[in-house]
């Protein structure tokens, strides 16, 4: 079959599976149908719950404001597709174009999207985290589970990890009332996203919050009581914290498990493709039939030295997603690149932050408006020369002009005058990255070289 008639026949009569049936999943099958797929669509996904949003879980959730189950993403469009949901994938036959599923049933594909995200990752001593009383949060199941432990009013909560999720959730909790210790083994919260000199002010929010942050320390075991409950944090200093309810904010687990054997390049960083969200195989070839988008995707940008990135965005997921699904059904001549330029934000301590760009490849930040002892500022990044990030605190709406200067490779120092006329005011400091070498907490964004195949981290700010 000739390559056009081909891709009419998939336009019509084709099978696409996708596996991933969360933002991700869901915006790629919405964009498949909005773009003229009338073939067969089948859904995949480990969860029994059709797509919902995750953002909420740690902020409007944990605070009572919105019930976990009704964070279902709205829907663009009826999808008329197959959903296979509470069963996980469990194999990927390429030669045959099969998935197979953890119940043994099999569903072949001529198309597939592989979204499968990330999933929270769990305190190592597994005895330790089966005590009652350790959650992890990424779920909606997690969330109905840790909503009902907060509003049982516990003593102390106690967060492992000073990440995005982290502090979000040592926010809800103040937020209610509930006294919380959050332990960080870097020095600052939010220090491997956005480095050590933004961290310092975000030490000082948490901290004026009622916080009690101990930094510069790890936990070194969890200890429960007679009947199995957690009731105490032992820390590297010596110190030891009671507590009733851990929360492990320790980052995420790329889910590529399943990959295993299938000949994908795939890994703990992620499943490699290119621009166009083709997978690459193990050996550094492209596929022309299998799909990434997501969390779970490693993928080049020509903004960043073309360094495979991984990104766990709302935004990324979903503009990646569309490319996918564009791509799938489209000639070569039709397909487009993903070039989507990273955007991040949190809300916590009744502060908004956002980033664009790559913060943790920058080697300086100049504060370019406003000002860290307000908590109201602009911090732009740079590296080898060019503005390569900013971040905003409570100053949302210049991000965009910030944007614009990352995507035309602005020169850094910026030109334009600062809040801070004076000549020493104009100098860039040191961002304070940790040393990519030493795992820190709540990574948003992981570079990890130019190859797809390639096995030695380059740079991995934010791994734990």
């Amino acid at each position: 079959m000739a390559a056009e008639d081909f891709q009419q026949w998939l336009r019509h009569e084709g099978r696409i599976v996708i596996v991933g049936a969360s933002l991700a999943g869901l915006r790629a099958a919405e964009t498949l149908r909005a773009e003229g797929f009338t073939g067969s669509l089948t859904m995949i996904g480990d969860e029994p719950y059709e797509p919902y949003d995750r953002p909420p879980l740690s902020k409007a959730v944990l605070l009572g404001k919105a019930s976990p189950h009704h964070t279902d993403l709205p829907r663009r469009r009826e999808l008329d597709a197959k959903w296979r949901l509470g069963v996980a994938a469990a194999g990927l036959d390429m030669a045959a174009k099969r998935v197979r599923l953890a119940d043994g049933d099999e569903v072949k594909y001529d198309r597939l999207l592989i979204a499968t995200g990330v999933r929270a990752r769990p305190w190592p001593k597994e005895s330790e985290a089966q005590l009652d009383g350790v959650f992890v949060l990424r779920t909606r199941d997690d969330a109905i589970k840790l909503q009902r432990r907060l509003k049982a009013s516990p003593r102390r909560v106690f967060v492992i990890g000073a990440g995005f999720t982290g502090s979000e959730i040592a926010s809800a909790c103040r937020e209610q009332g509930i006294a919380v210790t959050v332990a960080e083994r870097a020095d600052a919260p939010l220090v491997g996203a956005l480095g050590g000199v933004v961290g310092a002010v975000a030490a000082e929010l948490q901290r004026e919050n009622g916080v009690d942050l101990r930094t510069g320390v790890m936990v070194t075991g969890l200890e429960g009581d007679s009947v199995g409950r957690v009731r105490a944090a032992h820390l590297s200093d010596g110190s030891v914290v009671e507590t009733d309810v851990v929360i492990v904010s320790l980052g995420a687990t790329r889910n590529t498990e399943w990959l295993a054997g299938s000949g994908l390049g795939a890994g703990p960083r992620g499943i490699a493709c290119d621009a166009g969200c083709r997978a690459f195989d193990f050996r550094g070839i492209v596929t022309d039939d299998v799909f990434v988008a997501g969390d779970v995707a490693r993928s080049p940008h020509p903004l960043f030295g073309y360094q495979f990135l991984s990104l766990e965005h709302w935004g990324n997921a979903v503009s990646q997603a569309e490319v996918a699904a564009h791509n799938m059904i489209s000639s070569g001549a039709d397909r487009r690149p993903h070039l989507w330029v990273p955007a991040f934000w949190s809300s916590q301590f009744g502060v908004n932050i956002k980033s664009v760009g790559v913060p943790s490849m920058g080697e300086e930040i100049m504060i370019t408006q406003g000002s860290l002892a307000e908590r109201r500022f602009i911090g732009a990044y740079g590296y080898q020369g060019r503005v390569i990030a900013a971040v905003s605190f409570d100053s949302t709406r210049w991000l965009q002009f910030y944007q614009q200067l990352i995507e035309t490779a602005a020169p850094f120092p910026v030109e334009f005058p600062t809040v801070d006329r004076r000549p020493e005011g104009r100098k860039p400091v040191p961002a304070d990255f940790p040393d990519p070498s030493l795992p820190t907490h709540g990574p948003t964004v992981t570079l990890s070289g130019y190859s797809p195949t390639e096995r030695r981290l380059v740079f991995t700010p934010g791994r734990h």
